[in-house]
């Protein structure tokens, strides 16, 4: 008879009440061999998604009251998880104040545009939070790297995107700027995992299959964004994106402990 050695957890009152409800029954179940240190780390990660889920309706209470403008900009690599952490933040907020934007590829007439003028139709407007699941900063790095811009295109934006910034942020616009930063290694994994699902396969496009190819490119584009970009009053706050759970937190917790927001009178 073979003997196998087991691992013994010990568990206190809170995670097995934890382990009982039916997420932690879930979190038990979803892999083949049950592990009940990772169950636990999904649970007690969920329940601080949660808590700040519930903040940011408050948050979002007081934009709508006080007429406020929120622009949350999401950039990062290919399969970074900037859609995911978008979904979570907005999961529960009033779906009619906010928008979630990923523009397509440019029309003919918008190209004959300034740049910026399709991304300043879909600012907010008063008591408004919007979303960008990429943003103008396509022409800082996604644009140069795969060639879809010139250099002097590429040029105007660097010596316009400052000013830009600033002029919207004076007409009392709240802007942060989110950089989701995954490993190589990483971003390979999450590939595989895409190219192997019949329901997520769609995500895959041209640019995503020329990603680890060009990553040095987009690295050596991205420091020249940061060099430049990164301002005292619009910085960027780079998140370490390989666990999306704790990158949604870290964007959560961010944005709750950056916009000035006063708890309404029915929140309280």
């Amino acid at each position: 008879m073979r003997k196998t050695a087991e691992k013994t957890i010990k568990l206190n009152e809170e995670e097995l009440q934890l382990l009982n409800t039916p997420f932690g029954v879930k979190s038990l179940l979803d892999d083949k061999k049950t592990n009940v240190e990772k169950a636990l780390r999904l649970i007690k990660s969920e329940m601080e998604i949660k808590a700040l889920q519930a903040e940011i309706i408050k948050l979002q209470n007081w934009v709508i009251a006080k007429n406020k403008k929120v622009v949350v900009i999401f950039e990062g690599r290919d399969a970074a998880g900037k859609g995911g952490a978008i979904r979570r933040i907005t999961e529960h907020i009033n779906p009619r104040q906010f928008r979630i934007v990923a523009l397509p590829k440019p029309t003919v007439e918008e190209q004959g545009q300034w740049y910026f003028q399709r991304y300043v139709n879909q600012l907010p407007k008063p008591g408004e939070m919007v979303f960008f699941d990429r943003s103008w900063y396509n022409r800082a790095v996604v644009e140069p790297v795969n060639g879809f811009c010139t250099k002097q295109q590429y040029t105007n934006f660097m010596q316009q995107i400052n000013g830009f910034e600033r002029m919207i942020m004076d007409s009392g616009l709240y802007l942060i700027k989110f950089y989701f930063s995954i490993s190589k290694e990483e971003q390979a994994r999450r590939f595989k995992i895409i190219q192997s699902d019949p329901l997520r396969r769609w995500k895959m496009t041209d640019v995503d299959r020329k990603a680890q190819e060009l990553w040095d490119l987009y690295t050596e584009f991205k420091e020249k964004m940061f060099e430049h970009t990164n301002l005292k009053t619009s910085p960027w706050i780079i998140i370490d994106a390989d666990k999306k759970s704790e990158a949604r937190i870290k964007a959560l917790q961010y944005i709750i402990d950056t916009i000035p927001y006063e708890v309404m009178e029915e929140d309280k």
